[in-house]
């Protein structure tokens, strides 16, 4: 079948976008993508690449998914955008079946378009209800480009724009791999580092601490989950401050790395008291979520709490956001997503025994990262060698970003679509070690005597 920008002139196309398109804070692309179906992209060149990204990490049951395809023509043909104040079915029907997948105390939801506006819409309601301002957020956070929610995040984007919204404090980032908190032996110690961040914000703070918010796993940070036990602490510092706990799920939630919602990994019964939600809720459309309590939803109800915008609530998008999670919880891809992250977690570390640039793999499900170093003892980063790795798995058929940004040293961020098969999963683990074999400073860990061709051991 023919595709919609199959004759595109690229040349012409990359004219017109250099003499109409402002920047906004990121390379582009260097080829013209014209198709997506599937797991895979396409240039207009012909030229296929395995989406590793899942798009902006959103497109979480693949590009052009039947059913959300055959949602959007029938809502965009009898039920697209009404007035804010209007309810429809599909937001009624998205806000009962996501109330009935979180566990108790995440009972009420409303819906925006992007996890800035979720996320600036939960620190306004934490203000709300609290009746405080300062907000906690980690030191290698992404929570949105919205005031409130850049305030509260400091992956990048902080210096250059004058002063942020005021009540702001960063806790350390968690980073087994590289934090210097460490146990007599070696082992990486986050309690002690967590209670250090608080003994500080509590040295600063007014004495009004409002709320902390954060990602279950910090992905523009690099990839690192919290680890085992973070959240349930992170929670009691928040209740003996009378603060609110904010999660962040726009990218680890609706069964990206393995469990529905990334907070309950841990089993041990941590609820935040907001859940934000985004980029995987409508499989790429704009679409977020704001998740609370009944007593905050009360709370809010009477005391007319406002975040009243153009597309709340919009019917065309929920649609989306109710098939994605009925597809989600009918094909059990939460389960999927975890059972093939243990062939893609094996695939890479398969990698690391291999490459001495690989300094650490890490992450759940399938999201996970690998980070690429000069030398495993010091750690250094390797930010060239991962450019000319990235590329070089590009040109033979696979698009995975890397991170290159100060906050960490370059990180593959690897987040495929969760209706993914096993053979793609090789077929991606097969274009890697491709391009790690034929880049220079990878660091083979073998040898391959004279003219020998490389021998890869089966993923």
């Amino acid at each position: 079948m023919a595709h919609l920008y199959e004759s595109a002139d690229e040349a012409q196309l990359q004219q017109d976008a250099s003499s109409s398109l402002l920047t906004y804070g990121t390379k582009f692309h260097p080829e013209i993508i014209t198709h997506a179906k599937g797991n895979y992209i396409y240039a207009s060149s012909g030229h296929r690449m395995l989406d590793w990204t899942s798009g902006q990490m959103s497109c979480l049951i693949g590009h052009g998914n039947p059913e959300i395809v055959d949602t959007i023509t029938k809502h965009a043909a009898s039920l697209d955008h009404l007035f804010s104040g209007m309810l429809s079915p599909p937001v009624i029907s998205l806000a009962k079946r996501l109330t009935s997948l979180t566990p108790r105390g995440l009972d009420k939801a409303f819906f925006l378009s992007t996890g800035g506006e979720s996320n600036e819409a939960a620190i306004r309601l934490a203000k709300f209800y609290t009746r405080k301002y300062e907000i906690v957020g980690l030191n290698a956070s992404w929570h949105g480009m919205t005031g409130g929610a850049i305030a509260a995040q400091y992956k990048t984007g902080r210096s250059g724009y004058g002063p942020v919204v005021p009540g702001n404090f960063a806790l350390p980032a968690p980073n087994e791999y590289r934090s210097i908190f460490r146990h007599p032996d070696g082992s990486y110690d986050w309690k002690t580092e967590l209670d250090y961040g608080f003994s500080l914000i509590d040295r600063q703070s007014t004495g009004s601490l409002a709320a902390v918010i954060v990602e279950p796993i910090l992905s523009s940070g690099g990839m690192h989950p919290l680890p085992p036990g973070y959240l349930k602490a992170l929670r009691a510092h928040c209740d003996q401050r009378g603060m609110l706990l904010i999660t962040d799920e726009a990218q680890t939630g609706i069964g990206r790395a393995g469990d529905m919602f990334a907070f309950t990994h841990d089993g041990d019964g941590t609820v935040p008291d907001i859940l934000t939600l985004s980029k995987t809720l409508g499989n790429g459309l704009p679409l977020s979520a704001v998740v609370t309590s009944n007593q905050i939803a009360a709370f809010a109800k009477e005391n007319d709490f406002m975040f009243y915008t153009t597309h709340v609530n919009d019917p065309l998008p929920a649609a989306v956001g109710d098939k994605v999670l009925e597809i989600v919880v009918r094909d059990n891809l939460a389960a999927h997503s975890r059972e093939l992250g243990k062939i893609l977690r094996a695939g890479l570390l398969h990698l690391q025994s291999r490459y001495g640039c690989i300094g650490d793999v890490r992450g759940r499900g399938l999201m996970q990262g690998i980070e690429i170093v000069a030398d495993r003892t010091t750690k250094e980063p390797a930010l060239e060698v991962g450019d000319r790795i990235g590329e070089r798995v590009g040109e033979l058929g696979l698009w995975v970003q890397l991170g290159t940004m100060q906050t960490f040293s370059g990180v593959f961020r690897i987040a495929p679509p969760i209706t993914s098969t096993e053979e793609e999963l090789r077929e991606g683990l097969e274009i890697m070690e491709r391009a790690f074999a034929e880049t220079e400073g990878s660091m083979p860990l073998y040898s391959v005597s004279g003219g020998e061709e490389l021998v890869r051991a089966s993923l």
